[in-house]
């Protein structure tokens, strides 16, 4: 099938690049209209293959190689641009499957991502078929301090005041580490128990306290595709869960776009290939 994009609004500028938000079947003019694009420019469509490309227009100046190298190292820059990037597919996502792009996938032209579009277009129409009508939720775990199991109190004996600190110590370390394995046995049967609910699950990397902005640590930081209509049932099962394992405080979010159920590699080759500045804005946003 014969690859055709969309006259750009550009004029074709050579010095202008395609940044990759989402590949979709089809899209209205009204989706379109729901957020800006990048630099606050109306997004725009590639079509090829009978899927469609949404992007936004922009400079290679400011968003090739060199540029994206120094943008992805300040931090005010990332999160405002994933922000923006988060915002249309979400938007996207509200009128049916998409599949969502890496954070700065960049194409030179809008002709070499609609060839890209040619190529993967059996793995891209896949996807978008095992997305249909199911959406993404995520699950935090994070640490209940004083509601897992104590350690028993050291046993008094003599030494003076150095030997009894020292016994108090060990008593709080022993605590601590047995509070932890516990919550980390009850994070992995929570887990396990939304697995076999979900459709598909992942599960990734606890988060740093400085990005979660917890004021204890996370134990767990699961995604799962559900089945729109099984929403409901998930819930239900999380509140049980909760009720069940009263070690960790569980805390769901969502509905997004299914970020982390794309395949692992870009759904479309950057032109100007960048190092991924995290792992969760590799697969979508850090802020959830």
């Amino acid at each position: 099938m014969s690859a055709t994009a969309e006259p750009r609004t550009t004029g074709g500028d050579p010095g202008t690049g395609a940044w990759l938000h989402g590949v979709v079947r089809e899209v209205t003019p009204a989706a379109l209209a729901v957020t800006a694009g990048l630099d606050g420019v109306p997004v725009r469509v590639v079509r090829a293959a009978g899927l469609a490309a949404v992007v936004s227009g922009v400079s290679l100046s400011g968003y090739g190689e060199e540029a994206m190298r120094r943008n992805l190292e300040d931090l005010a820059w990332l999160e405002r641009t994933a922000r923006v990037h988060h915002a249309v597919v979400d938007g996207l996502s509200r009128a049916g499957a998409v599949v969502p792009a890496r954070l700065a996938t960049v194409h030179r032209d809008d002709d070499h991502l609609a060839r890209v579009l040619v190529e993967r277009c059996a793995e891209l129409t896949a996807t978008l078929d095992r997305l249909d009508g199911r959406e993404e939720w995520g699950v935090k775990g994070y640490l209940v301090p004083g509601a897992t199991p104590r350690a028993e109190a050291a046993p008094s004996g003599g030494g003076g005041a150095g030997a009894a600190y020292l016994r108090r110590r060990r008593a709080q370390l022993t605590a601590r580490d047995e509070g932890q394995r516990v919550a980390a046995e009850a994070a992995a049967a929570v887990h396990d128990a939304l697995t076999g609910y979900a459709v598909a699950a992942r599960r990734h990397a606890p988060q740093d306290r400085r990005l979660s902005g917890a004021a204890t640590a996370m134990v767990l930081n699961g995604a799962y595709l559900l089945d729109s209509t099984g929403v409901d049932g998930f819930a239900a099962l999380l509140r049980t869960l909760g009720d069940r394992h009263p070690e960790i405080r569980l805390e769901p979010t969502g509905p997004w776009p299914a970020y982390s159920f794309v395949a692992e590699e870009p759904t479309t080759e950057p032109a100007h290939p960048v190092r991924e500045p995290a792992a969760d804005a590799a697969r979508g946003p850090a802020w959830r």
